[in-house]
């Protein structure tokens, strides 16, 4: 090479590249790729590891889906299982051993005075297809057509999944008040604030003139994940359970990220005892591979043939992963670990509040865990004259800065709630006792670093 010759340029990392290319081809409706720039190309456990070589703890877990972390050694092998034997993995409803293997296994999960007198339909792969296909069935077993829904709610991306979900902007459903302490819509919080939102919801289907359409069902979550972390008060939705029984109002429990041992209880519904009539599943039930199905009274088993169909509701690969997911959690006390683990976590990330007065609450149930960042000194978004300590405004921008300081710690964290103030942690149900101190660890470093870099605030603030 000459003295004149410019020295070749390095190619860029390959990982950089993928990225580029994504943000170039794919639609501006991607969401985790924009907070989480990485290129994933191996993972096991609660470990990814990126293209560009680094490592990061992942406490997302696919939104809920990997009760048993990445590429679980029973999930691998329940896959291979199946390809080896030669089965077919396409086979629309037809009945097979796989999936007849999964439904013996899910039933055996299930609350058993709810299995005993229960049915399962098979979905599309989307846990929003079993939320209309909840949907469906209450319409046909009641012939109403309302829906009571609650603030806050997530359901899907599907059209009538999305009309009873919070921020829905052309509703026809009834939106009901979901308590919550920390951001109490009568600003009382604790069993007050439950008991006033179970009253609004009695007055208002009793009330003649009230505008509230027949309704076919009442959906909930049992803790609502995407609104901000927000456990249902066990004692609120017994009488959620009374309200609708004494109403011949079908309830709908939406279990799709609450289940499998996630909120430590097998189901969620069984901290507080109710059996519903419909449970809507998906996530964790497929073993990481898609699946969705609704199980629900027997009673209502009214529709006709055909009328919730879906090419892709005969996945053998998800059933048999699945079906190997729910005995590993099942058969190895993970619920009950999930319990105990989660609550030492939260206790461990409420004595952070000490020194950062960032952290407005921290709530959750298991291993589904929420930190609320506020702006501490910003005027409370309302201060009634009953509410002692009302809540400063949420901070998305602190929230969104802490992710990003945490990407950089090698933790993989989501945002949630009302305003993406929430850092969310769903970590697997395989997390060790060190793992979980890590992810504390990393997590309390994130934030303080947040705290103290108005630069890193001020970029989290354009890309938010």
């Amino acid at each position: 090479m000459s003295v004149t010759e410019p020295a070749p340029v390095a190619p860029p990392p390959v990982h950089e590249g993928i990225l580029r290319r994504q943000s170039l081809r794919e639609s501006a409706a991607r969401t985790y790729a924009r907070s989480l720039p990485i290129v994933p190309v191996r993972a096991r456990g609660l470990t990814i590891e990126g293209a560009d070589g680094r490592r990061y703890l992942d406490c997302l877990s696919g939104a809920g889906t990997l009760a048993l972390g990445h590429n679980h050694p029973v999930v691998l092998e329940a896959i291979r299982k199946v390809i080896d034997s030669g089965a077919p993995l396409h086979v629309l409803d037809l009945a097979t051993p796989v999936k007849d293997a999964f439904t013996t296994e899910l039933f055996a999960t299930l609350p058993p005075e709810f299995a005993e007198n229960a049915r399962i339909q098979f979905c599309g792969p989307a846990g929003t297809d079993a939320v209309e296909a909840a949907f469906k069935l209450v319409r046909a077993a009641t012939g109403r057509e309302g829906l009571l829904t609650f603030t806050g709610a997530y359901h899907g991306m599907t059209a009538g999944a999305l009309e009873a979900s919070g921020g829905a902007r052309d509703v026809k459903v009834t939106r009901l008040p979901f308590p919550q302490d920390y951001r109490c819509p009568f600003g009382v919080g604790g069993e007050r604030g439950a008991a006033l939102a179970a009253r609004w919801t009695e007055h208002l289907l009793d009330d003649g003139k009230g505008g509230v359409p027949a309704p076919a069902g009442m959906i909930v979550e049992p803790v609502q994940g995407e609104g901000g972390v927000n456990p249902a008060p066990d004692a609120w939705l017994r009488r959620m359970r009374e309200i609708t029984r004494a109403r011949s109002i079908p309830l709908i429990a939406d279990e799709v990220q609450t289940g499998v041992g996630r909120t430590g209880a097998f189901w969620a519904v069984e901290h507080s005892g109710i059996v519903p009539d419909v449970m809507v599943l998906s996530k964790a039930i497929g073993g990481s591979l898609p699946l969705a199905v609704i199980v629900y009274r027997s009673e209502l088993d009214l529709w006709q043939p055909g009328a919730h169909a879906g090419t892709f509701r005969g996945n053998q690969l998800a059933m048999a992963a699945g079906a190997a997911t729910l005995a590993y959690v099942r058969e190895n006390g993970l619920a009950d670990r999930a319990a105990a683990l989660g609550a030492r976590m939260l206790d461990s990330l409420r004595t952070l509040r000490a020194d950062h007065p960032g952290i407005g609450d921290v709530r959750g149930r298991g291993l589904m865990i929420g930190l609320e960042l506020v702006d501490p000194e910003a005027a409370p978004l309302r201060a009634e004259a009953d509410d002692p300590a009302p809540a400063p405004p949420p901070d998305p921008v602190l929230a969104r800065a802490v992710q990003q300081e945490c990407l950089d710690r090698g933790l993989i964290v989501e945002l949630g709630g009302r305003h993406s103030a929430v850092v969310r942690l769903l970590p697997p149900l395989t997390l060790t006792d060190e793992q979980a101190s890590a992810v504390v660890d990393r997590l309390a470093d994130a934030l303080a670093a947040a705290e103290r870099s108005p630069h890193r605030r001020a970029t989290a603030a354009l890309t938010s």
